[in-house]
């Protein structure tokens, strides 16, 4: 019998991590159900069918594995888009703001060849400086961003006005009020 549970939920709420305050929304449970996991990652490749996708590319950490079983389904290449200092061999970065201060993430110097699609996936849209980050690094490569695909949108924090506003593409399976 097929599940026919949406996607959200298979995701839990843990009140008050990392902080006081905030709901983190914890995607681990929706990973380990192999009928959410598999949900998860065809209503991602939906909204793609037909489109030319030469690499996806996921951002660190849980982007990773969604990045790679949309990579595998898709049969691209995939690109790990990484914090400074964890990839070997010659990188480019791309510093970031976060609430309290800034941060580095970087790719391959020949992880995008000039012109290849590129699909950026990630678990969860906040604010969007880490995805905005990743857009800019296929770009300074000569990629072109075809979307960014999330499992999870927070709208109040802004994330997908700002990459919208940059003319970007944004697909987001569900979304929870507040952070």
């Amino acid at each position: 019998m097929p599940d026919t549970r949406d996607v959200k939920s298979y995701i839990r709420t843990i009140p008050d991590f990392p902080h006081a305050g905030i709901r983190f929304r914890d995607v681990t449970t929706l990973f380990s159900d192999p009928r959410g996991f598999r949900v998860a990652v065809d209503q991602l490749l939906h909204p793609y069918a037909g489109i030319r996708i030469d690499k996806v590319a996921g951002l660190e950490a849980r982007g990773f594995i969604l990045g790679g079983a949309v990579a595998h389904q898709l049969s691209v290449g995939f690109i790990p888009v990484r914090k400074q200092g964890k990839l070997p061999g010659r990188t480019i970065a791309q510093d970031y703001t976060l609430e309290y201060g800034t941060a580095t993430i970087e790719i391959h110097d020949d992880a995008v060849q000039p012109g290849e699609r590129v699909l950026i996936v990630d678990d969860l849209l906040a604010t969007g400086g880490t995805a905005e980050a990743g857009v800019r690094l296929i770009e300074k490569l000569g990629g072109v961003v075809v979307s960014l695909a999330f499992i999870i949108d927070l709208p109040e924090l802004g994330g997908r006005a700002r990459l919208e506003k940059l003319g970007l593409d944004v697909h987001a399976l569900c979304a929870f009020e507040g952070a």
